[in-house]
């Protein structure tokens, strides 16, 4: 499809609004989880078949938006995604009425908190929908992104990463606005090269596009969270998935979101029962406020709550250990969740700076993030995005039919609290894959200390051509490493096997021992 056939070239006038009310008490009965998905086989572990304790407010969806001053939605896929994949992107304006949450006692570091509701507010935001064209290509999942605001602007880093398994197996993706930083906030994370126009909230970006939209604060973000995840259970030819019938839908967030996710596991999921699964990615030692008070706080340590009735996959890089502390908060895995440490991986990283830069090609023309090297010196180029494709399919077959992911090593620390390394600089422990155990450089998720922009990139240093050759005296010895650690990782659970193909022929065209 291509980009005209979505968003059309004209002045700003919003298509036909569709206002939907869907109640989100009834949405539980969307779908029969029982049934496999093609092929594949187990108990469910789901929660679709469980309404939520109380009903909610409806929530009413406009759109598909299109026009304003720019004629493109911001975050849009890069060009040609589209029709490569055969999917379709629309954007949408959701709007309801969200519940703040108070604190019932204490915010205790195992997470096992009570809320009880506050005040409410009107709100508009907007969501990213993706979804397969043909709706026979649906694999029944539902991918739910809290859209990242540490730039102080929205953007949808999880989709970055994961982007070849959700669009190549058939997922429906929403990426939602859900705080008020991304709509008309305030950067929370200076730089330089973050210094230029893809870096602004919405309304500044295109205030004709998105003057709809209102937002009361992060204090009701949860609840706003809540709301589009319980919409897109409903099967409705209305609704932005147009249609599609879930069996499941899964909450992912990184970084600053992630945070988010254990804050609303430990304090919202457990009454909301909204999503099937949760993906956190890159969480630090602590948690998100659920407001502006600081008794909302949780401290550095925050676990997220054990007694959990779905699957959360705990996806961590080096930079979380280290930076952000999430040693503080590591917990034993359960049934219910299990936590993957990735060696030689950084919160942001080369391909951060890839994807983000062939989006805003789309809607902004230019390069997401221009300087970025030559700030920060040789960033971090290691296998986060392998292993993040890994923990979806395994969390995915996790929700569907009770297979939980394979359990991995932690990261190796040293008494002091310093990730463990081998001789060549790498990280000793955690998942690994042919970066680290057939390495040609040392990566480490500890970048340059320029600011702290720079240190969530991390580092990568090259080998000597000496230490190559010492290592691979010829260009077989490369490829057999490469292979054998690669092998390693798809049969132990940590690659897919399209990225363990992938990682073998770039090693094949390389010149490393020739």
């Amino acid at each position: 499809m291509k980009p005209s056939d979505v968003y059309g070239h004209h002045a700003m006038s919003l298509p036909r609004a569709l206002l939907v009310a869907l109640a989100l008490a009834s949405a539980a009965c969307s779908a029969n989880m029982d049934e496999p998905i093609s092929g594949a086989g187990g108990p469910s572990t789901t929660s679709r078949g469980t309404a939520p304790p109380e009903p909610r407010a409806a929530v009413e969806v406009e759109g598909p938006i299109i026009g304003g001053e720019r004629d493109v939605l911001y975050n849009a896929m890069p060009k040609g995604f589209e029709a490569h994949f055969d999917y379709t992107e629309e954007e949408w304006f959701v709007s309801g009425e969200a519940t703040a949450f108070e604190v019932d006692g204490s915010l205790d570091l195992d997470g096992n908190w009570s809320i009880r509701r506050g005040d409410t507010a009107p709100y508009t935001t907007r969501i990213i929908v993706r979804r397969p064209i043909d709706p026979d290509d649906f694999n029944g999942i539902v991918v739910v992104e809290w859209n990242n605001v540490t730039g102080g602007r929205d953007a949808d880093p999880g989709f970055g990463f994961l982007f070849p398994e959700i669009l190549g197996k058939g997922y429906a993706y929403i990426g939602v606005s859900a705080q008020e930083v991304g709509i008309a906030g305030d950067a929370a994370l200076e730089s330089p090269a973050l210094s230029f126009e893809a870096a602004e909230p919405l309304q500044v970006w295109d205030p004709e596009r998105y003057a709809p939209l209102t937002h009361p604060g992060d204090a009701y973000a949860y609840d706003i969270f809540t709301q589009v995840g319980a919409m897109a259970t409903v099967r409705a030819n209305a609704n932005p998935l147009n249609g599609l019938d879930p069996k499941a839908v899964i909450a992912i967030g990184g970084a600053g979101a992630a945070s988010r996710l254990v804050t609303y596991a430990n304090a919202i999921q457990p009454e909301a029962a909204v999503y099937d699964g949760l993906l956190i990615h890159s969480r630090g030692g602590g948690a998100a406020p659920l407001g502006p008070d600081l008794e909302m706080l949780p401290r550095n340590g925050t676990r997220v709550r054990s007694d959990l009735p779905v699957p959360v996959l705990i996806l961590e890089t080096e930079t979380d250990l280290g930076i952000l502390d999430f040693q503080a908060a590591r917990q034993p895995d359960t049934d219910h969740i299990v936590t993957w440490e990735v060696a030689g991986a950084a919160q942001f990283d080369q391909a951060t700076l890839n994807y983000s830069s062939a989006s805003a090609s789309r809607w902004n023309g230019a390069s997401s993030a221009p300087g970025v090297t030559t700030l920060c010196g040789p960033i971090n180029v290691g296998p986060q995005p392998e292993v993040a494709r890994a923990a979806l399919g395994r969390l995915r077959a996790w929700v569907l039919h009770g297979r939980r992911p394979p359990l991995a090593r932690p990261l190796e620390t040293t008494p002091d609290g310093e990730i463990a390394r081998d001789a060549d600089g790498n990280a000793l422990g955690g998942v690994r894959t042919p970066a680290v155990d057939a390495p040609i450089s040392s990566l480490s998720g500890a970048g340059s200390d320029t600011s702290i922009f720079c240190a969530l990139f991390g580092q990568e240093r090259p080998f000597t051509r000496e230490r190559l050759a010492e290592l691979y005296p010829t260009h077989r010895a490369y490829t057999d490493a490469v292979t054998e650690a690669a092998d390693s990782a798809l049969n132990g659970g940590f690659l897919l096997k399209a990225d363990r193909d992938a990682v073998v022929a770039r090693a094949e065209r390389s010149n490393v021992g020739r």
